[in-house]
Parts: structure tokens; sequence; C-alpha cells
């Protein structure tokens, strides 16, 4: 069967959703001269800026019909209204006695409008009123350009806003929690209640609040030595909240998270990483860490909860984790969270940064090869809560643009948020886009970011290690979406 034919047409006709063809040498740069779809109001009005009047359409491929030509009077788009003098509309001829009546002084012809029916009278107005509807049609058009741009303005102050407020967050969270760390032995009273009241801040952000996401944050936020401690706080709590944990449990998994492996402050530096392959000697003293870790929070006074999951974060349904080899039930509920989460952060942020794997692939190995040895309703949960691609997975789209995932809502996670590479727009005035409502922008895969080419590396800045805290998301509200 042939290929339908490309009809042409005039740019005013275009709209939104329409599939064109520009002509060899029109238009600005950066669009596909292969053919592509519209977008956006904004690629309209760059074809218009660029002079060009026809392109060529496949209507087949339209997603919407073309607007009607200019013979069904489309002023708004600044295209002087002619019928050729056939007739005009009611309204248009409700304004003629104003026009012919205001002084009898404006014809062309001269005073008096004596040659009103000459051959060339009737043309005159027209022509005039014609001109004022084509300025008044661009000065529209120009508001409407004008009045996008400052949506644009406001919805990028109001991303980055939310963006700034996530990673003071988690700084300030990071600081105290640093001072813990450092008084748990010398003032373990202090450094109990300065971990709870921060625990307590991190619930109070999700508690309550029906619409929390999981974002993503630039690797300047917080500190190295203390973002293994945050993200596992963060992501508990997140997944204890999808497992309908009450306040006071989330309290304890909180506490418990942020302070899972503070047993490693008794433990030299150089194994306070974990390491498959170090001898077997360092690998059992670096397993201490969690009775370490119980002995600390006896003296800190914390909750038995927490204390459990401080003594069993490294333990596996299937009884091959330590230091107890407990399986199943056997391993309390808040412990089977962290222990999960744990692992899962290891996998992205493991000592050696050479051996990080991507969320979306550390979550596919969690179900792939380890699923015996975590708890089937909590790890169900967790890739329910982090969707198939997490936030910091990179993504290749259906029309082959590039994507950084930055904001999972746990509600939604199959619609994330994501920043797509576009060499039109800088990277600093890059919109994040809610693929919830998108529903025309689609994920063909996940992809390695060593695998970008250069310029989308750089402008999607893919993170080395990555970092997570609570965003209220800005989703329309529930009603809405239907």
């Amino acid at each position: 069967m042939a290929e339908p034919k490309l009809e042409s047409i005039e740019v005013g006709r275009l709209r939104v959703g329409m599939f064109i063809v520009l002509e060899p040498g029109d238009g600005p740069a950066g669009f596909d001269a292969a053919g592509f779809v519209i977008r956006s109001e904004d690629e309209l009005a760059r074809l218009r800026a660029a002079g060009v009047t026809h392109v060529r359409h496949a209507p087949h491929r339209d997603e919407p019909a073309p607007l009607p030509s200019r013979d069904s009077g489309w002023g708004s788009l600044g295209v002087p209204v002619r019928d050729g003098g056939a007739s005009k509309s009611s309204g248009d001829r409700a304004e003629e006695p104003s026009r012919s009546s205001a002084g009898g002084s404006h014809d062309a012809n001269g005073p008096g409008g004596a040659a009103a029916d000459g051959p060339t009278a009737p043309a005159a107005e027209p022509a005039a009123d014609g001109g004022a509807r084509a300025t008044a049609g661009a000065a529209r058009d120009e508001a409407e350009r004008a009045a996008e741009s400052a949506r644009r303005r406001a919805r990028l102050a109001d991303q980055q806003a939310s963006l700034d407020r996530c990673e003071r967050q988690f700084s300030e969270a990071s600081r105290q929690l640093r001072g813990v760390l450092q008084n748990a032995k010398s003032n373990p009273a202090q450094a109990r209640e300065v971990a709870l009241a921060q625990v307590q801040a991190m619930v109070g952000q999700v508690d309550g609040i029906e619409d929390v996401a999981i974002r993503l944050l630039s690797e300047k936020a917080g500190q190295e030595t203390t973002l293994h401690a945050m993200n596992v706080s963060v992501l508990s709590i997140l997944l204890g909240r999808a497992l309908k944990f009450d306040a006071a449990q989330l309290a304890h998994l909180g506490l418990g998270a942020l302070l899972h492996d503070i047993g490693k402050l008794e433990l030299p530096d150089r194994l306070r990483w974990r390491d498959d392959h170090a001898p077997a000697v360092e690998r059992r003293l670096f397993q201490e860490h969690a009775g370490h870790g119980v002995a600390l929070a006896k003296k800190m006074g914390l909750p038995t909860d927490a204390i459990e999951v401080i003594a069993q974060h490294h333990e596996h349904a299937d009884g091959s984790g330590y230091p107890a080899g407990l399986k199943g039930a056997q391993i309390r509920p808040l412990a089977r969270v962290v222990a999960l989460v744990n692992q899962y952060d290891n996998f992205c942020n493991p000592g050696n940064p050479a051996q990080a794997l991507t969320p979306h692939d550390a979550l596919a190995l969690l179900f792939a090869r380890h699923r015996d040895a975590f708890d089937s309703t909590v790890l169900a949960a967790f890739i329910r809560m982090m969707g198939v691609y997490p936030p910091g997975s990179v993504l290749q789209l259906h029309d082959e643009r590039h994507a950084i995932v930055v904001a999972v809502n746990p509600d939604r996670p199959l619609k994330p948020k994501v920043l797509i590479h576009d060499p039109e727009v800088p990277p600093e005035e890059a919109l994040v886009v809610d693929l919830e409502q998108r529903t025309d922008i689609g994920i063909q895969r996940a992809v390695k970011p060593l695998q970008l080419p250069r310029a989308v590396f750089d402008y999607l800045s893919p993170r080395k290690r990555m970092c997570y805290f609570f965003e209220r998301s800005m989703a329309a509200p529930r009603e809405a979406r239907g």
C-alpha cells in the first residue's frame, strides 16, 4: 500500500500534535529535517518568527485536525479576515454603520465620501479592517507568549525552591547525625535526644500527608560519611509508611535505620566498608559491628524496637545473614525493612564507587537473585514504592531522547518525574516533566550512564552516589486524576 502523500498547509493553520515536514532550508535550527510532531506552542512561535509560511504535513499522522483556513475567520492567529467581498459575518456588518458615519471624511476618494460607490471604495475599508485585525492578532500572540514565558519562569522557580528546600533539610539532618555519632560514646543521653528529635521531624514530613515523593538530590547535599545512614532512614520510613506502620512504629523504624551502623564507630576506619574480597579475619571483624551497635544503643537508652533493628539489619530471611543466622519470622518486622533497604543502598552506594549499580539495576538484582533473602511482602512493597525506574535511573524515551528520573511518587511509581535532555534549553532552565501528566511521553528502557553521548551525559549529570529525601508531591489532587 502506497504511503499517503504529504500536503502543503499554511503555518497559521498548524496546531500542537500535528506531524509536519519543513522544506529544505526552512525554519530555525533544531527541528528534525525528516519531520516531527509539534509538541508546544513555543515551537509554533519559533516557526512563525523564522518567517516560515507553508510546511508539508501528514494528515494520517496528525493527532488533532488543522485549524480552519483563512476563510473561516481565525483572527486570533493574526490573519486578516478576507472573503473576496462575498459576505461578512453579522458582527462585521454591525460595525459598518459606525465606521461610515464617523464624520464622512475618512473615504480614500476625498471629502464627503462622494466616491463611496466607486470601483475601489469597497476594498478600502475591509483592507484597513484586516490590517487592524492582523495587528490585534499579533499583539494577542505576543501577550500569550509573554504569559507562557512568565508561567514557565514561575514553574522553574517553584521547582528550584522545592529542590533547595529538600537539600537544606537533608544537609541539616546530616549535620545533626554527625553530632550524634561524635557524641554517642562520650555523651550517649544527649546523642539519643538529638537522634530522637531528628527522626520525629523526618516522620512528621510523611505522616498524614497523602502525596510524598522520593526526591533525588545533587551530590553536594549532606556529607559522604552520613549519606548511607540518611538514605536508609529516608527509604525505610517511606517503606514503613507503605506497609501501614503507625507513627510510633515509624519513629522506632527511623531511629533504628538512622543508627543501624553505629557499631562501626568501634571498627578501624579501613574496616568500615564491607569488602567481600577481604581476608576472612577482616570480614569477621566487620560483622562484629552489629554487636558493637547493640552495646552502644543500650548505653544511649534507645527503645527496644530500635535496638532490634541495629542487631538484625544484616539478617536474611533464608538464614544466610549474620550475626545470628536468623530465618523468616525470627527477624523482627522493623528489621526486615531496614535489612532490605540497607542492601539496596549498598548496591547503589558501595565503598568502591566503581562497583556501584544503577538504581534500576540494583532493584532488578534484588528481585532476580536475592528475593529469598528478604521478606516477600516487604520486597514487593519496596518494588511498588520505588517503581521500575527509581530516582537516579537514566532512561531512553520512546522518541529516542534521554532523561533522568528525579522523583518518584510511591503511590504512582510507573509515572516518575524526569529531566529530559533538550539542547535548546540550558540544563539550569530545564523544567521537570511529570510523566503522569504527559501521556504523549513514554519510557522505552533504562540505560547505563556511560552509554550516553557525552553532551547528554554532561547535561543530565547522572549521580555517582544516590542521595534521597522526602519531597511533598505537587501532583494534581487525586479527584482530578480520575
